[in-house]
């Protein structure tokens, strides 16, 4: 608990671009978000962490192909201001961040990269260096390109795809973290903000290899789960903390997460509130009670929202109904998720 009440202390020491557009209404919103920022004593740590509440982020469109500035700029009107953390997927080989990732992290806004290095390959075989090509490859290409601090989480939720025995053991996974990552900073990338991220269900937790999953301190800067408010779920409480009567012994993931990371900000990488028929004012309702439980989870220093028409079980924008829109433009402008300017380098 020493290192909870050391972050605590750092959390409160000092109080609490986008390219251009054809489009009348995108320019509109530009010129209304690019108004000066107001006076602020809050300010960022150099591992990202708000010293004011937490930041705001979105995945936006996610599955849709469209542009990522674009699918940006459209969910930001729809939620009436900018994200300060903007979720974006890559596999494999490609480079990043793009040129149109450049231009979203140029609002100021931050980028959280979510990378599965290699789909081709096991864990294990990216441990023992079967793609170093590559993950030199992306050094060279950060380096160049682009300077200023992003997030950055290596294979995200990776406790669905453990199997012992074949190159995909908890223990080829922390391996594979860890190479990945020194490698990466030994290469020159000093920018990057590193998070792992869990999936946030309670079956995975009673699993033996759970608690062997972590990579380590040295290479995890933030810890993240990505719940969301399926039919068990009521509200954002039972959401973070989510639990089952077939798991008596689990206590909930953020419970989790002060006990096993009490020096770590945890960050919602993805979160989100699927349709539920007959229910249609359950949105706004879950919105409301972010508004109203989110003081009582103070480790959380980043909310970022999974908005998608085609999420894989169902219909997550936020917006589907006038009063879920309504509910989460209110979240958004709560205290909490203002009191923090993003740092343009």
């Amino acid at each position: 608990m020493a290192a909870l009440a050391g972050l605590a202390v750092l959390m409160g020491a000092v109080g609490c671009s986008a390219a251009n557009s054809t489009s009348r209404g995108v320019g509109t919103y530009l010129e209304q978000t690019h108004r000066p920022p107001r006076v602020t004593s809050c300010v960022v740590t150099e591992k990202l962490i708000p010293t004011c509440g937490a930041w705001w982020g979105i995945a936006p469109d996610v599955f849709s192909g469209r542009r990522p500035l674009q699918s940006v700029l459209t969910a930001e009107r729809r939620m009436g201001r900018r994200a300060d953390i903007v979720h974006v997927y890559h596999r494999g080989d490609e480079l990043f961040p793009t040129p149109q990732e450049r231009a979203v992290a140029r609002g100021p806004r931050l980028l959280l990269v979510n990378w599965k290095p290699a789909p081709d390959r096991t864990w294990a075989q990216v441990a023992r260096g079967e793609v170093d090509d590559r993950i030199d490859r992306l050094a060279g290409y950060i380096t160049r390109t682009f300077p200023g601090r992003f997030f950055l989480t290596i294979h995200h939720e990776p406790e669905d795809d453990v199997r012992p025995g074949e190159g995909y053991s908890a223990t080829d996974y922390v391996a594979m973290y860890r190479h990945v990552v020194s490698r990466l900073r030994a290469r020159g990338v000093q920018n990057a903000v590193t998070v792992m991220t869990y999936m946030g269900a309670p079956n995975w937790a009673s699993k033996p290899w759970f608690e062997s999953l972590y990579p380590g301190d040295d290479v995890v800067d933030w810890v993240a789960i990505d719940p969301y408010a399926d039919s068990m779920v009521t509200d954002f409480a039972s959401m973070v903390n989510k639990t089952r009567p077939e798991y008596p012994q689990w206590p909930g993931f953020y419970r989790w997460m002060q006990g096993r990371f009490p020096g770590k900000p945890i960050m919602i990488a993805e979160w989100g509130a699927f349709e539920r028929s007959g229910s249609p004012r359950f949105k706004r309702d879950f919105f409301t009670s972010v508004a109203r439980q989110i003081d009582d989870y103070p480790q959380i220093k980043a909310l970022v929202y999974f908005d998608s028409p085609v999420a894989p079980r169902g219909d997550t924008r936020f917006d589907t109904t006038p009063s879920g829109g309504r509910a989460f433009a209110d979240l958004g402008r709560e205290p909490e998720f203002s009191g923090t300017r993003v740092p343009t380098r």
